[in-house]
């Protein structure tokens, strides 16, 4: 099926006959999460570099040990973050740097859906659950937007019967950081009726953003450089300046997937800074352990001590 799909491709039966390859440099992980680790550790160990789909992996434990491979072997370690480069973070960054919102103090992140999860993504074994799937985006987000340790974690996980799925229909993050900031995340796949991408408030206004970014549908046709944001879409802010309150649609800044792969060859090919970084992704497994835990006992958690990094 891969031949025909991709016929100037080159085939391997296995994973083992890819990482004896000489040819082969870089390995993409794009299994499900449950299989992260093990994979990218034994494509490192083969000297190859690797970048991982998110979620990184398990759990930080899972993550420590593919750091320490990326560091024994002396290849780069990276995690597909390519929603650092939506339209709508990438808005988002804007606004709040040109101080509209003043000092924000709130963030809602939420994806709410009405579809069933398929193949592998539906199962809890497999993928981790509801909460390691968008929410890996949104996570790694919250701790580029605000410039604070997150200091405690609180996680509720709904399960109902209607997809006879284990992994969850609904859950909700809350993450507190040490400059006091509320970051609130929110995924559901049983969810009637939609809610903005984006509420975000600071002490001198707000945002408000609809929708997805559109480079997924113009990938899947085949053109994602020709993605563009649908007017009617676009983030609305309310502000004050100078004591008059105002109120303005903001024209999006476009997105970029294709940005993450041009670092990642700017750093195999001219020696460039990596710009998502495993630690990062170490950072995030380590709120997910905590949400996970409070999930679990219905109480906040704080983050567990980050796990040694063993040579």
């Amino acid at each position: 099926a891969a031949a025909a799909e991709h016929p100037g491709a080159k085939i391997y039966a296995g994973i083992g006959e890819a990482l004896g390859d000489e040819q082969v440099d870089l390995v993409v992980i794009a299994t499900p999460h449950d299989t992260h680790k093990e994979l990218s550790v034994r494509a490192m160990d083969a000297g190859k570099h690797v970048v991982s789909d998110k979620i990184m992996a398990m759990n930080a434990a899972e993550a420590a040990e593919m750091i320490a491979a990326s560091r024994r072997n002396g290849v780069m370690l990276s995690v597909f973050q390519n929603r650092r480069w939506d339209g709508d973070f990438l808005t988002l960054q804007r606004v709040l740097a040109e101080g509209w919102l003043g000092a924000p103090y709130l963030f809602q992140a939420a994806i709410m859906g009405y579809r069933k999860p398929r193949g592998w993504r539906a199962q809890a074994q497999a993928s981790g659950g509801i909460l390691f799937d968008w929410p890996a985006h949104f996570v790694d987000q919250a701790l580029q937007l605000v410039p604070a340790d997150v200091t405690q974690v609180y996680c509720t996980i709904l399960h109902q019967d209607a997809w006879q799925i284990d992994i969850g229909s609904y859950a909700k993050l809350l993450l507190t950081f040490a400059n006091g900031v509320l970051y609130e995340i929110e995924i559901g796949n049983l969810a009637g009726v939609p809610k903005p991408r984006w509420y975000v408030l600071g002490d001198m206004g707000g945002l408000v953003k609809w929708g997805l970014d559109p480079q997924e549908d113009a990938m899947r046709a085949g053109h994602i450089e020709t993605a563009h944001e649908d007017p009617n879409l676009r983030a609305t802010v309310w502000s004050v300046r100078d004591g008059e309150p105002q109120e303005f649609a903001v024209e999006g800044v476009p997105g970029a997937w294709t940005s993450y792969y041009d670092n990642i060859a700017d750093v195999l090919l001219r020696g460039a800074e990596l710009t998502v970084k495993p630690e990062q992704a170490l950072q995030a497994m380590r709120v997910f352990d905590a949400a996970m835990q409070s999930a679990r006992t219905g109480q906040p958690a704080a983050l567990a001590p980050e796990p040694e990094i063993m040579p």
